[in-house]
């Protein structure tokens, strides 16, 4: 399974590419999409270069499935609408592409690939260059999208395992867990 990773941001979004099979890992690819080069008060303009840059990397790299960090209101809320409104094209980019996309907290991330959710940036860079055996540290926003493609890898294997094992033993519609409709309607990460 081919998973594209993104960590979005409006001046910047982070993405990672990995090959996930049977429980191996293999690094494909990462890199940045940068909007700095445009005026901030251009923010369709900036839209579209992350919807655009999102579908070259689809295009080249042909992933299967997508995994995008949930973001969080922060101090201060105008800066919370642009980044939730850069992260709706980028999942739009992706829908568009008939890509299932799952979403996780920076927490569940630093979980995955740290070991614990207060992981410094240093540190999730360290750990993503060890799992992948990258010969160099990635830049924070690359590390970022490959943990989260890391994560998904993870997560992706567990809820299969649990969905076999619901077929196997007759629960929920379809082989699914209880309250999951289906495969696309799950969201990693979602919590209430």
């Amino acid at each position: 399974m081919r998973i594209l990773g993104i960590d979005p941001g409006l001046r910047t979004t982070g993405f990672g590419v990995i090959d996930s099979e049977a429980g191996n890992l293999r690094y494909v690819a990462s890199g940045t999409i940068s909007t700095q080069h445009l005026q901030t008060f251009a923010l369709p303009a900036r839209l579209k270069v992350l919807y655009d840059g999102i579908g070259e990397v689809v295009q080249r790299y042909q992933p299967d499935c997508a995994a995008i960090e949930i973001v969080f209101v922060n101090v201060n809320p105008q800066s919370t609408l642009l980044l939730g409104q850069a992260r709706g094209a980028i999942i739009t980019a992706l829908v568009s592409r008939d890509l299932p996309v799952a979403e996780y907290t920076a927490l569940q991330m630093k979980q995955a690939v740290a070991g614990h959710g207060r992981a410094q940036k240093s540190q999730i860079q360290e750990m993503v260059k060890r799992l992948l055996h990258l010969s160099g540290l990635p830049g924070t926003d690359a590390a970022d999208a490959l943990g989260l493609g890391i994560t998904h890898a993870h997560a992706g294997t567990a809820m299969a395992r649990v969905a076999k094992a619901s077929a196997t033993n007759g629960i929920g519609g379809a082989g699914l867990v209880p309250g999951i409709s289906s495969p696309a309607s799950y969201r990693a990460g979602r919590s209430r």
